[in-house]
């Protein structure tokens, strides 16, 4: 993932796009909006996000099936989510986001200094996930390319 991965931030509502925007604006991150699930799925099968600021209940798909969605593919399985509910402390819900690889739940409003240093950390220990599966590659064509010279080079 490029350093310059952006946070999708998904949710229906006009107002809280906006204000997760501004409380996101110090971090000095790209940011880019997605009103509804489908589009937010979209958004992410493009590449380029690193992290996912996904409303629980918006009209269509929901953010649970959003996350269910990413999890089943590999190049989506490893986004950080962070899910943001209005409705208040639920078990069932919680239990269902922790289940499906959710790194955190939060209720609206959100407190902006919580949500900083939450994405501050989950977006940089994703960007450096990527960097070492990088290098894993990297080392591993290395070593097959070296496997692979001592055969070229033997006499016939």
């Amino acid at each position: 993932m490029p350093s310059d991965a952006k946070i999708l931030i998904v949710d229906d509502h006009e107002h809280t796009l906006f204000a997760l925007e501004s409380a996101l604006a110090p971090l000095g991150h790209r940011t880019d909006r997605a009103t509804n699930g489908d589009e937010a799925l979209k958004q992410v099968l493009r590449g380029q996000v690193g992290l996912l600021l996904l409303d629980v209940r918006m009209p269509g798909i929901s953010g649970l099936d959003v996350v269910r969605h990413l999890r089943r593919l590999k190049q989506t399985r490893h986004i950080p989510v962070i899910l943001l509910t209005g409705f208040g402390y639920d078990h069932d819900l919680t239990a269902t986001a922790f289940r499906l690889g959710v790194a955190d739940l939060l209720t609206k409003p959100v407190d902006p200094w919580v949500l900083r240093t939450k994405v501050h950390y989950l977006y940089d220990a994703h960007q450096r996930r990527q960097a070492l599966e990088e290098e894993i590659r990297v080392l591993r064509a290395r070593v097959a390319e070296q496997t692979r010279a001592p055969e070229a080079a033997a006499p016939a």
